[in-house]
């Protein structure tokens, strides 16, 4: 059996997961000289992080209900 998320929870976990990464790197690359190619990498790499768990069915985001298939009348 697959573990997956329920959709609120997966949109939960992906807003801690941007806000954490992106705290995370706003530090590193505070302290040490990184150049702008680094940055780029370690960015598209926990980018892709999210994406495979995304494809993997393990995270099944609703985007907080922003993009809802019905139309509003």
């Amino acid at each position: 059996m697959k573990i997956r998320l329920s959709p609120l929870a997966s949109d939960i976990v992906i807003s801690i997961y941007v806000a954490a990464t992106l705290l995370l790197r706003l530090k590193f690359e505070n302290q040490t000289a990184v150049d702008p190619l680094t940055s780029i990498l370690i960015g598209l790499s926990f980018v892709v992080m999210l994406w495979v768990l995304i494809k993997l069915r393990f995270l099944n985001p609703n985007w907080f209900g922003l993009f809802n298939p019905k139309k509003a009348k």
